[in-house]
């Protein structure tokens, strides 16, 4: 044989031999899934719920119109402090103010009314008590003549005299008593009278005290939407009337935030919590849950469903109220807002990261543990099949073994491991799309070097 044909033979085996290789390199790569992992390690863990909203003072009153008139007179401006009882507004008072004068006087005239009505019925009653004295007098008479004309000792004409002066003295006492019981329903008229002068007399004072606007308590004027001339009138049905202003008592102020129905469940009264303010950064203010909604409200229309007369599957909040701890001076109301609301607190707890729990239904479970799921998925046969369990992939002699875990407190980018893993154990955290594709009992390569970007498609 030829030294070229010896030199052609043994390039030919050796381009086998490193064929070989390869092709065995390939067979024993295939199926081979890279990922990233980390460990489950004991460490505290805080669960924070976050919601946003707006400052408001915990005590506040929009102060409406409660007469028909114009402004006369404003005595405050936005932004001033005042205090209970002070005058803030003051509308036009003519009409009402002559109201009152003149329900007044008829008050006093009746008052006039009844102590004329009762001297008439005092004179009634003397004037009964001598009719009565009359009768009394003319009775004896009148039954002595009758002795007397029995015995003959009397005229007929004196007899006659005595019966009519009798009769006269009864019919006397029957006028009187008839006028004492109509001075006594003159003197009743009277007071009754008067009764109704009070009762208008408080109505138009009323009408004229509602001219004159003061504040309810001390605070300041966070709100002042008229002016002076302007009319304002009172609300009616389905009309609202007119807002003069708003006072605001702000030495206690809170954080009014909108808390997703998926977390409320987890939020209670007393609760501490941290409240950022968008026109404050870098700062933060303490507070404490001191609300919390019984209502669910639509996110997109911000009604109560208590209001509506049809059920609604959007997205609802629950508004939740935190008070603040010592807040600046400065603070004013309608501020953006953001609470974070500590709902739990652990210490020395196991954890892993959240973006590594994931689901797999029991047909991929089942055909993990009979050694046919490393790389294709089971069909599967039934509804127990299709459910799902919560669990994380642990990386055991090279492959990813799907363990069920039972969840405690989430925190920002932890979790709580309640059962199933132990300190130290290999899980896998990435990528999303191995998490959502791989298969139980998988082969795994471990490359926790820093992904590169993917290009968006």
């Amino acid at each position: 044989m030829s030294v070229w044909a010896k030199i052609g033979v043994g390039v030919g085996a050796a381009v086998l031999l490193i064929a070989g290789i390869g092709f065995g390199v390939y067979n024993a790569r295939k199926g081979v899934v890279t990922v990233q992992t980390g460990r489950a390690r004991r460490q505290d863990l805080t669960a924070i719920v976050s919601a946003s909203g707006e400052i408001k003072p915990k005590t506040y009153v929009n102060i409406g119109a409660n007469a028909f008139g114009k402004i006369t007179h404003l005595y405050v401006k936005e932004g001033d402090r005042v205090r209970k009882g002070q005058v803030l507004a003051q509308l036009e008072n003519v009409q009402s103010t002559a109201d009152v004068n003149a329900t007044q006087a008829s008050l006093e005239a009746a008052q006039t009314d009844t102590v004329a009505a009762e001297a008439a019925m005092k004179t009634s009653q003397a004037d009964l008590v001598r009719a009565k004295s009359d009768y009394d007098h003319a009775k004896l008479d009148w039954e002595r003549a009758q002795g007397l004309f029995k015995e003959a000792l009397i005229a007929k004409s004196e007899y006659d005299m005595r019966k009519a002066a009798w009769e006269t003295a009864d019919a006397g006492m029957a006028q009187a008593q008839a006028r004492l019981a109509q001075a006594k329903a003159q003197k009743d008229s009277a007071e009754r009278h008067i009764g109704q002068m009070k009762a208008n007399l408080t109505h138009a004072a009323d009408v004229l005290q509602k001219t004159t606007y003061a504040a309810p308590f001390d605070g300041v004027i966070t709100n002042l939407p008229v002016r002076e001339g302007e009319t304002v009138v009172i609300g009616i049905q389905n009309s609202p009337g007119s807002t003069l202003m708003t006072l605001a008592d702000m030495a206690v102020l809170t954080a009014e935030v909108k808390v997703d129905e998926t977390d409320i469940v987890n939020v209670r009264l007393g609760q501490p919590a941290e409240v950022s303010i968008d026109a404050m950064p870098k700062r933060s203010f303490r507070a404490v849950v001191s609300e919390i909604g019984n209502n669910a409200i639509v996110r997109s229309t911000g009604v109560s469903t208590s209001q509506q007369t049809s059920a609604s599957q959007e997205a609802k909040d629950f508004k939740v109220v935190v008070t603040l701890q010592d807040p600046p001076p400065d603070l004013r109301p309608g501020l953006s807002a953001t609470a974070k609301i500590t709902t739990a607190t652990r210490g020395g707890i196991l954890t892993i990261p959240i973006q590594a729990l994931t689901a797999r239904s029991q047909a991929d479970i089942e055909a993990a543990r009979n050694g046919n799921g490393s790389v294709q998925a089971a069909a599967p046969k039934g509804g127990e099949d299709k459910k799902e369990e919560q669990g994380v992939f642990v990386i055991r002699n090279g492959k990813a073994e799907f363990v069920p875990l039972q969840t405690g407190i989430a925190g920002t980018t932890d979790i709580e491991v309640v059962s199933g893993l132990k300190d130290g154990d290999e899980i896998v955290t990435g990528s999303y799309k191995v998490l959502r594709t791989m298969k139980p009992g998988a082969s795994v390569k471990v490359d926790n070097s820093a992904p590169k970007k993917e290009e968006e498609s």
